[in-house]
């Protein structure tokens, strides 16, 4: 398991004012606590570079845009303290976004689940292409999506939030997404998207620097708290997962 934990990585990529910031890991780039740390101090990184305008933020591969937390760091968790680090990773990267002084644009490839959808939510510009179905498997697996739900529900409202969370083993178009607000355009393919954040990324890197700061304060006002309320979050969930129920549901979920 050490050996899969370690793999992955993130790289980044400065080109006349636009960030790109690209995760990997091999399982779906499921993101275990190394790589959200990394991710979540690039982000921070670049949102204090001069020489960034904008960032593009995005996961390498065709198929899955990200699978959410490691599954096999969650199973291993045997105490709180680990379960409120461990549910901590996805805050920090979401409070990275939030605080980040440049634009965020979010490009999804493919499926985001949990925490994946979480990161869609914490960018300011969100596309993806038809096949960026998204899911909360959270209260599948015992626990529930109570780190990202400040972000997802910040961005799609409570109602669709919470047909997210209860029915959390269906899977959501990328068209609904859109009509929630989570997607702004919805592409046929990785070509088509990626000429739109082209265009849309090169007009940025043109604007106004300041003025997309101050935007960016006024879009995220009212979150000012997040850095206590995710904390907070991540220790209902590191608490539940110590339940046998949460334990019996994760050893259930294994072994399908």
């Amino acid at each position: 398991m050490a050996d899969i934990l370690e793999q992955g990585k993130v790289t980044r990529n400065i080109e006349n004012g636009i960030a790109t910031i690209e995760f990997f890991h091999p399982l779906s780039n499921s993101l275990p606590g190394k790589l959200l740390a990394e991710v979540a101090e690039t982000i921070t990184e670049m949102g204090n570079n001069d020489s960034v305008t904008v960032i593009v933020l995005k996961s390498a591969g065709e198929r899955a845009f990200c699978a959410g937390a490691s599954f096999d760091e969650l199973i291993s968790i045997n105490d709180i303290e680990t379960g409120k680090v461990f549910f901590s990773g996805f805050a920090n990267v979401i409070n990275a976004c939030r605080k980040c002084p440049k634009l965020i644009i979010g490009r999804v490839q493919g499926k985001a689940v949990g925490g994946g959808v979480g990161v869609a939510s914490a960018v300011d510009y969100c596309v993806a292409t038809k096949f960026a179905s998204v899911k909360l498997s959270e209260l599948a697996v015992g626990i529930g999506p109570f780190v990202v739900g400040p972000a997802v529900e910040r961005k799609i409202g409570t109602s669709a939030m919470s047909q997210l969370a209860i029915d959390a083993t269906e899977w959501q178009t990328a068209e609904w997404a859109k009509q929630k607000g989570l997607y702004t355009e919805v592409y046929d393919s990785v070509e088509e998207m990626d000429k739109g954040i082209e265009v849309l990324a090169t007009k940025l890197s043109k604007s106004n620097p300041e003025a997309m700061r101050l935007l960016k304060q006024i879009f995220w006002k009212g979150t000012e708290n997040w850095d206590d309320l995710l904390k907070e979050r991540a220790a209902m969930s590191g608490e539940l997962v110590l339940s046998d129920f949460t334990k019996n549901a994760i050893n259930k979920f294994k072994n399908k």
